[in-house]
């Protein structure tokens, strides 16, 4: 599918309603309103996965979502999140596209990019240091992406990150406050001993004060969700467990 193909196709999808909530949601600029579950009918088509639904990146379709993204289309640029091939990313272009972003939309997008490149961990920790707003959240969001994965990262990789945060999280731009608090929930999540540790740090920092603007969200209360999460992995392995014993 060419580019111009693609452009028809999202520009026909979109719908005024959209853009309303994504402009609620801080989207700026040219955007034509297109639903996710579009965005992702899009992609398969696009990438024409097979059975198994996983992506077989392909050059042209890296090469088109480079396109899709310098276009500074709100929408654009989300369907490029999915069609970039993690391999073909280079550092300069994620530190470019960051700078981008003017809504914590498209800034999660950056995000979807950088969490699964060989740079995750060195954006991770530059862009926790930016004193832009949206950079710095994608940071500290990154670090949840990283706590959250099945890696091989030790428990002494986080305990630093959440000291850091109990210490500035007050003094966070707004998004990257959001960020912190749910990178305190997603370390908290990871085992038994950050558990602990991440319940220290969210007591310790109290209720996070999050400007969502014109939306009905929410930050989540830290000690509540670890909470959750812990009660979520009780119940899959309790699930398991009857599982093997059947």
């Amino acid at each position: 599918m060419q580019f111009k193909d693609v452009m028809k196709k999202l520009e026909a999808e979109g719908t005024a309603q959209n853009r309303k909530v994504y402009a609620r949601h801080g989207a700026t600029g040219e955007m034509f309103g297109v639903s996710i579950a579009n965005i992702e009918k899009l992609k398969k088509e696009i990438l024409r996965l097979p059975g198994d639904g996983r992506p077989r990146y392909a050059k042209h379709a890296h090469e088109l979502a480079v396109k899709l993204w310098e276009t500074g289309n709100h929408d654009a640029r989300v369907l490029a999140r999915t069609l970039v091939d993690p391999q073909q990313i280079k550092s300069s272009q994620l530190d470019a596209w960051i700078r981008d972003c003017k809504s914590h939309i498209t800034e999660g997008a950056v995000v979807g990019m950088a969490k699964d490149t060989r740079f995750a961990e060195t954006k991770m920790k530059k862009w926790r240091k930016s004193s832009k707003d949206l950079t710095a959240a994608a940071g500290w969001n990154i670090l949840c992406e990283l706590a959250l994965a099945d890696n091989d990262y030790p428990d002494d990789f986080f305990e630093p990150f959440l000291e850091e945060i109990r210490d500035g999280i007050g003094e966070g731009t707004n998004r990257a406050r959001y960020a912190m608090n749910n990178a305190v929930i997603a370390i908290g999540g990871r085992s038994t001993k950050l558990k602990r540790q991440a319940l220290k740090v969210a007591k310790a920092i109290g209720k996070v004060q999050v400007d969502h603007g014109e939306t009905n969200c929410q930050t989540p209360d830290a000690v509540d969700y670890i909470g959750r999460v812990w009660e979520r992995k009780k119940l899959l392995a309790e699930r398991r467990k009857l599982k093997k014993s059947a």
